[in-house]
Protein backbone atom coordinates (compact mmCIF):
# COMPACT_ATOMS: atom_id res chain seq x y z
CA UNK A 1 0.00 0.00 0.00
CA UNK A 2 1.18 3.51 -0.81
CA UNK A 3 0.01 6.75 0.78
CA UNK A 4 0.61 10.37 -0.20
CA UNK A 5 1.46 13.19 2.20
CA UNK A 6 -2.09 14.52 1.86
CA UNK A 7 -3.57 11.14 2.74
CA UNK A 8 -1.37 10.81 5.81
CA UNK A 9 -2.16 14.28 7.14
CA UNK A 10 -5.89 13.95 6.41
CA UNK A 11 -5.82 10.64 8.26
CA UNK A 12 -4.09 12.21 11.28
CA UNK A 13 -6.59 15.07 11.44
CA UNK A 14 -9.39 12.49 11.47
CA UNK A 15 -7.71 10.09 13.92
CA UNK A 16 -6.99 12.95 16.31
CA UNK A 17 -10.59 14.18 15.92
CA UNK A 18 -9.63 17.66 14.74
CA UNK A 19 -12.40 17.36 12.17
CA UNK A 20 -15.12 17.45 14.80
CA UNK A 21 -17.52 20.32 14.29
CA UNK A 22 -16.38 23.52 15.99
CA UNK A 23 -18.33 24.09 19.17
CA UNK A 24 -19.58 20.51 19.39
CA UNK A 25 -19.68 18.87 22.83
CA UNK A 26 -18.23 15.43 23.51
CA UNK A 27 -17.39 13.48 26.64
CA UNK A 28 -14.17 11.88 25.43
CA UNK A 29 -11.30 12.23 22.97
CA UNK A 30 -9.11 9.49 21.50
CA UNK A 31 -5.93 11.53 22.12
CA UNK A 32 -6.35 10.76 25.83
CA UNK A 33 -5.16 7.22 25.00
CA UNK A 34 -1.69 8.62 24.39
CA UNK A 35 -2.08 11.59 26.73
CA UNK A 36 -2.50 15.31 26.09
CA UNK A 37 0.60 17.34 26.88
CA UNK A 38 -0.10 20.15 29.32
CA UNK A 39 2.60 22.56 28.15
CA UNK A 40 2.31 26.19 27.05
CA UNK A 41 -0.29 28.84 27.85
CA UNK A 42 -3.12 26.81 26.35
CA UNK A 43 -1.96 23.33 27.38
CA UNK A 44 -4.22 20.31 27.58
CA UNK A 45 -7.40 22.31 28.16
CA UNK A 46 -7.31 23.99 24.76
CA UNK A 47 -6.19 20.80 23.00
CA UNK A 48 -9.20 18.98 24.43
CA UNK A 49 -11.49 21.93 23.70
CA UNK A 50 -10.46 21.73 20.05
CA UNK A 51 -11.82 18.18 20.10
CA UNK A 52 -15.05 19.27 21.82
CA UNK A 53 -14.09 18.05 25.32
CA UNK A 54 -13.94 20.18 28.45
CA UNK A 55 -11.13 19.42 30.89
CA UNK A 56 -12.72 18.36 34.16
CA UNK A 57 -10.55 17.67 37.25
CA UNK A 58 -13.13 15.10 38.30
CA UNK A 59 -12.75 13.24 34.99
CA UNK A 60 -9.12 14.01 34.09
CA UNK A 61 -5.78 14.23 35.84
CA UNK A 62 -2.29 15.46 34.94
CA UNK A 63 0.93 13.56 35.62
CA UNK A 64 4.54 13.49 34.45
CA UNK A 65 4.81 10.57 32.01
CA UNK A 66 6.45 10.16 28.58
CA UNK A 67 9.54 12.37 28.19
CA UNK A 68 8.80 13.66 31.69
CA UNK A 69 6.17 15.98 30.23
CA UNK A 70 3.05 16.97 32.20
CA UNK A 71 0.26 15.13 30.45
CA UNK A 72 -3.51 14.83 30.88
CA UNK A 73 -5.35 11.49 30.98
CA UNK A 74 -8.68 10.00 32.01
CA UNK A 75 -8.86 9.84 35.80
CA UNK A 76 -10.60 6.46 35.78
CA UNK A 77 -7.56 5.00 34.01
CA UNK A 78 -4.83 6.34 36.33
CA UNK A 79 -3.57 2.89 37.37
CA UNK A 80 -3.61 1.68 33.76
CA UNK A 81 -1.79 4.82 32.57
CA UNK A 82 0.94 4.20 35.16
CA UNK A 83 1.43 0.69 33.76
CA UNK A 84 1.21 1.78 30.11
CA UNK A 85 3.75 4.61 30.38
CA UNK A 86 6.29 2.67 32.46
CA UNK A 87 9.59 1.76 30.73
CA UNK A 88 9.36 -1.45 28.72
CA UNK A 89 12.70 -2.78 29.98
CA UNK A 90 15.95 -1.80 31.67
CA UNK A 91 17.47 -0.32 28.47
CA UNK A 92 14.36 1.78 27.99
CA UNK A 93 14.48 2.99 31.60
CA UNK A 94 18.17 3.93 31.24
CA UNK A 95 17.46 5.99 28.12
CA UNK A 96 14.50 7.77 29.67
CA UNK A 97 16.46 9.02 32.70
CA UNK A 98 19.33 10.35 30.53
CA UNK A 99 22.50 11.10 32.52
CA UNK A 100 21.06 9.66 35.73
CA UNK A 101 21.74 6.16 34.38
CA UNK A 102 25.54 6.46 34.50
CA UNK A 103 26.07 6.87 38.28
CA UNK A 104 23.41 4.23 38.97
CA UNK A 105 25.16 1.76 36.68
CA UNK A 106 28.52 2.53 38.29
CA UNK A 107 26.98 1.72 41.67
CA UNK A 108 25.44 -1.51 40.36
CA UNK A 109 21.87 -0.24 40.73
CA UNK A 110 19.43 -1.12 37.91
CA UNK A 111 17.47 1.92 36.75
CA UNK A 112 14.13 0.14 37.16
CA UNK A 113 15.07 -0.60 40.77
CA UNK A 114 16.12 3.03 41.31
CA UNK A 115 12.80 4.33 39.96
CA UNK A 116 10.96 2.05 42.39
CA UNK A 117 13.09 3.30 45.30
CA UNK A 118 12.49 6.96 44.45
CA UNK A 119 8.80 6.27 43.93
CA UNK A 120 8.51 4.73 47.39
CA UNK A 121 10.14 7.72 49.04
CA UNK A 122 7.93 10.15 47.12
CA UNK A 123 4.83 8.30 48.25
CA UNK A 124 5.97 8.56 51.87
CA UNK A 125 6.73 12.29 51.58
CA UNK A 126 3.51 13.48 49.93
CA UNK A 127 0.78 13.06 52.49
CA UNK A 128 -0.60 16.54 51.78
CA UNK A 129 -0.23 18.64 48.58
CA UNK A 130 3.50 19.38 48.31
CA UNK A 131 5.35 21.95 46.21
CA UNK A 132 7.99 20.41 43.95
CA UNK A 133 10.85 22.27 45.63
CA UNK A 134 9.89 21.01 49.08
CA UNK A 135 9.50 17.50 47.73
CA UNK A 136 12.93 17.70 46.10
CA UNK A 137 14.63 18.86 49.30
CA UNK A 138 13.06 16.13 51.41
CA UNK A 139 13.86 13.53 48.77
CA UNK A 140 17.51 14.57 48.69
CA UNK A 141 17.76 13.95 52.43
CA UNK A 142 16.82 10.26 52.07
CA UNK A 143 18.51 9.27 48.80
CA UNK A 144 22.11 7.97 48.60
CA UNK A 145 24.75 9.58 46.38
CA UNK A 146 24.19 7.56 43.15
CA UNK A 147 20.69 9.05 42.95
CA UNK A 148 21.83 12.66 43.32
CA UNK A 149 23.56 15.33 41.27
CA UNK A 150 24.81 18.87 41.62
CA UNK A 151 22.46 21.28 39.84
CA UNK A 152 24.27 24.39 38.68
CA UNK A 153 21.16 26.59 38.11
CA UNK A 154 19.88 25.77 41.61
CA UNK A 155 23.35 25.66 43.20
CA UNK A 156 22.11 22.63 45.10
CA UNK A 157 22.30 18.85 45.20
CA UNK A 158 19.11 17.00 44.38
CA UNK A 159 17.64 14.07 42.47
CA UNK A 160 18.11 13.85 38.71
CA UNK A 161 15.13 15.55 37.09
CA UNK A 162 13.88 12.69 34.93
CA UNK A 163 14.25 10.15 37.73
CA UNK A 164 12.17 12.50 39.88
CA UNK A 165 9.47 13.01 37.27
CA UNK A 166 9.17 9.41 36.10
CA UNK A 167 8.81 8.15 39.69
CA UNK A 168 5.88 10.40 40.59
CA UNK A 169 2.97 8.63 38.87
CA UNK A 170 3.99 5.12 40.06
CA UNK A 171 3.92 6.69 43.54
CA UNK A 172 0.30 7.63 42.92
CA UNK A 173 1.03 11.34 42.58
CA UNK A 174 -0.63 13.77 40.21
CA UNK A 175 0.02 17.43 39.44
CA UNK A 176 -2.35 20.07 40.74
CA UNK A 177 -3.59 21.71 37.49
CA UNK A 178 -2.35 25.22 36.82
CA UNK A 179 0.22 25.34 39.63
CA UNK A 180 3.62 26.95 39.07
CA UNK A 181 5.85 25.77 40.64
CA UNK A 182 4.16 22.39 40.37
CA UNK A 183 2.29 21.00 43.35
CA UNK A 184 2.11 17.22 43.76
CA UNK A 185 -0.78 15.52 45.50
CA UNK A 186 -1.97 11.98 46.02
CA UNK A 187 -4.37 10.46 43.50
CA UNK A 188 -7.55 9.56 45.42
CA UNK A 189 -8.07 5.83 45.92
CA UNK A 190 -4.62 4.92 44.61
CA UNK A 191 -3.86 1.20 44.83
CA UNK A 192 -0.72 1.14 42.69
CA UNK A 193 -0.09 0.73 38.95
CA UNK A 194 -2.10 -1.89 37.10
CA UNK A 195 -0.50 -5.33 36.85
CA UNK A 196 -0.39 -5.28 33.04
CA UNK A 197 0.12 -2.74 30.29
CA UNK A 198 -3.32 -2.38 28.63
CA UNK A 199 -3.25 -2.57 24.84
CA UNK A 200 -5.65 0.37 24.47
CA UNK A 201 -3.19 2.71 26.24
CA UNK A 202 0.05 1.18 25.00
CA UNK A 203 2.12 4.13 23.66
CA UNK A 204 3.40 2.22 20.63
CA UNK A 205 -0.10 1.30 19.47
CA UNK A 206 -1.45 4.75 20.34
CA UNK A 207 1.29 6.42 18.28
CA UNK A 208 0.56 4.18 15.31
CA UNK A 209 -3.15 4.97 15.52
CA UNK A 210 -2.89 8.74 16.07
CA UNK A 211 0.25 9.50 14.03
CA UNK A 212 0.30 6.62 11.54
CA UNK A 213 1.87 5.47 9.43
CA UNK A 214 5.22 5.47 11.29
CA UNK A 215 8.52 3.66 11.60
CA UNK A 216 9.88 2.20 14.87
CA UNK A 217 12.41 5.05 14.92
CA UNK A 218 9.66 7.70 14.77
CA UNK A 219 7.71 5.99 17.56
CA UNK A 220 10.87 5.69 19.65
CA UNK A 221 11.49 9.40 19.19
CA UNK A 222 8.11 10.25 20.66
CA UNK A 223 8.28 7.82 23.57
CA UNK A 224 11.98 8.54 24.20
CA UNK A 225 12.72 4.81 24.13
CA UNK A 226 15.49 2.89 22.31
CA UNK A 227 14.54 1.84 18.78
CA UNK A 228 15.50 -1.75 19.66
CA UNK A 229 13.00 -1.75 22.53
CA UNK A 230 10.21 -0.38 20.35
CA UNK A 231 10.98 -2.95 17.65
CA UNK A 232 10.83 -5.79 20.18
CA UNK A 233 7.36 -4.64 21.28
CA UNK A 234 6.09 -3.87 17.76
CA UNK A 235 2.48 -4.99 17.20
CA UNK A 236 1.76 -7.92 14.93
CA UNK A 237 -1.44 -6.44 13.52
CA UNK A 238 0.16 -3.82 11.27
CA UNK A 239 0.23 -3.22 7.53
CA UNK A 240 3.13 -1.82 5.55
CA UNK A 241 2.66 1.59 3.94
CA UNK A 242 5.12 3.35 1.63
CA UNK A 243 5.19 7.12 2.16
CA UNK A 244 7.51 9.18 -0.08
CA UNK A 245 9.57 6.05 -0.73
CA UNK A 246 9.91 5.20 2.96
CA UNK A 247 8.63 1.92 4.43
CA UNK A 248 6.26 2.66 7.32
CA UNK A 249 3.49 0.90 9.21
CA UNK A 250 -0.09 1.52 10.31
CA UNK A 251 -2.40 -0.59 12.46
CA UNK A 252 -4.33 -2.97 10.22
CA UNK A 253 -7.60 -1.66 11.66
CA UNK A 254 -6.70 1.83 10.40
CA UNK A 255 -5.58 0.89 6.88
CA UNK A 256 -8.98 1.58 5.29
CA UNK A 257 -9.22 5.00 6.94
CA UNK A 258 -5.72 5.85 5.69
CA UNK A 259 -6.58 4.76 2.16
CA UNK A 260 -9.59 7.07 2.01
CA UNK A 261 -9.45 9.64 4.82
CA UNK A 262 -12.17 12.29 5.00
CA UNK A 263 -11.27 15.82 3.97
CA UNK A 264 -11.53 18.75 6.36
CA UNK A 265 -11.51 22.40 5.29
CA UNK A 266 -11.96 24.16 8.63
CA UNK A 267 -9.49 26.43 10.41
CA UNK A 268 -8.13 25.52 13.85
CA UNK A 269 -5.80 27.32 16.22
CA UNK A 270 -3.56 24.64 17.72
CA UNK A 271 -1.57 25.24 20.87
CA UNK A 272 2.21 25.12 20.68
CA UNK A 273 2.34 21.51 21.95
CA UNK A 274 -0.85 20.11 20.43
CA UNK A 275 -0.54 16.40 19.68
CA UNK A 276 -0.83 17.05 15.94
CA UNK A 277 2.54 18.83 16.14
CA UNK A 278 4.28 16.22 18.29
CA UNK A 279 5.13 13.63 15.68
CA UNK A 280 8.82 13.42 14.84
CA UNK A 281 8.42 13.53 11.03
CA UNK A 282 8.28 17.31 10.94
CA UNK A 283 9.44 17.36 7.31
CA UNK A 284 6.15 15.69 6.40
CA UNK A 285 4.09 18.15 8.45
CA UNK A 286 5.83 21.23 7.05
CA UNK A 287 7.91 20.80 3.93
CA UNK A 288 9.63 24.21 4.01
CA UNK A 289 12.72 24.21 6.27
CA UNK A 290 12.50 27.90 7.19
CA UNK A 291 8.90 27.53 8.26
CA UNK A 292 9.81 24.51 10.38
CA UNK A 293 12.31 26.71 12.22
CA UNK A 294 9.51 29.19 12.93
CA UNK A 295 7.25 26.47 14.31
CA UNK A 296 9.82 24.63 16.40
CA UNK A 297 12.38 27.12 17.76
CA UNK A 298 14.54 26.09 20.69
CA UNK A 299 12.52 28.33 23.01
CA UNK A 300 9.10 29.95 22.83
CA UNK A 301 7.12 27.93 20.30
CA UNK A 302 4.19 29.77 18.70
CA UNK A 303 0.74 28.34 18.22
CA UNK A 304 -0.10 26.91 14.82
CA UNK A 305 -2.85 27.70 12.33
CA UNK A 306 -4.24 24.52 10.79
CA UNK A 307 -6.42 24.80 7.70
CA UNK A 308 -7.90 21.46 6.74
CA UNK A 309 -4.88 19.14 7.08
CA UNK A 310 -2.19 21.74 6.31
CA UNK A 311 -0.29 24.01 8.67
CA UNK A 312 -0.62 27.46 7.14
CA UNK A 313 0.81 29.87 9.70
CA UNK A 314 1.57 30.76 13.30
CA UNK A 315 -0.13 32.72 16.06
CA UNK A 316 0.79 34.26 19.39
CA UNK A 317 -1.51 35.78 22.02
CA UNK A 318 -1.15 39.46 22.86
CA UNK A 319 -2.90 40.60 26.03
CA UNK A 320 -3.77 44.16 26.95
CA UNK A 321 -5.75 44.42 30.16
CA UNK A 322 -8.52 41.86 29.83
CA UNK A 323 -8.45 41.85 26.03
CA UNK A 324 -6.80 39.33 23.73
CA UNK A 325 -5.39 40.21 20.32
CA UNK A 326 -4.15 37.38 18.15
CA UNK A 327 -0.87 38.17 16.36
CA UNK A 328 -0.72 35.96 13.27
CA UNK A 329 1.56 35.17 10.37
CA UNK A 330 -0.08 33.27 7.54
CA UNK A 331 1.64 31.60 4.61
CA UNK A 332 -1.42 31.37 2.37
CA UNK A 333 -4.90 32.85 2.11
CA UNK A 334 -6.80 31.93 5.27
CA UNK A 335 -10.51 32.86 5.49
CA UNK A 336 -10.58 35.90 7.75
CA UNK A 337 -13.97 35.10 9.25
CA UNK A 338 -12.93 31.58 10.25
CA UNK A 339 -9.69 32.85 11.77
CA UNK A 340 -11.55 35.50 13.76
CA UNK A 341 -14.13 32.96 14.93
CA UNK A 342 -11.36 30.70 16.20
CA UNK A 343 -9.58 33.61 17.88
CA UNK A 344 -12.82 34.66 19.58
CA UNK A 345 -13.27 31.10 20.88
CA UNK A 346 -9.72 31.18 22.23
CA UNK A 347 -10.36 34.49 23.99
CA UNK A 348 -13.53 33.11 25.57
CA UNK A 349 -11.62 29.97 26.61
CA UNK A 350 -9.01 32.16 28.32
CA UNK A 351 -11.67 34.28 30.02
CA UNK A 352 -10.76 37.38 27.99
CA UNK A 353 -12.49 39.75 25.65
CA UNK A 354 -11.59 39.53 21.96
CA UNK A 355 -9.82 42.56 20.46
CA UNK A 356 -9.20 41.20 16.96
CA UNK A 357 -6.58 39.54 14.76
CA UNK A 358 -3.42 41.40 13.88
Amino acid sequence: MKATRDQVLRYRVHAQQLDRETGSAHTDADILDLGVQDTGNEGSRWALAQRGVQFDPGEHFIAWTLRGAPTAYRRAQAAQVAAATAPYDEADAAKRVFDAAKPLKAAGIPVLEALAVVSGHMRDIVKEPTVKGEMSGRLTAVLPDPYLRYCRPCDAIHSHEQTFRLSALPAGLELDPGTSPPVLRRIPGWGGPAAERPASLDPIRACLHLFGPLTPKLVAGYIDAPVRTVTSHWPNDVEEVVVAGERRFVLAADAAALADPPASAGVRLLGSHDLFLQTRDRELLVEDADRRKQLWPVLGRPGTILQGHNIVGTWRPRTSGKKLTLATETWTNVPKRELEDQAARLAEHRGQGFAGVA
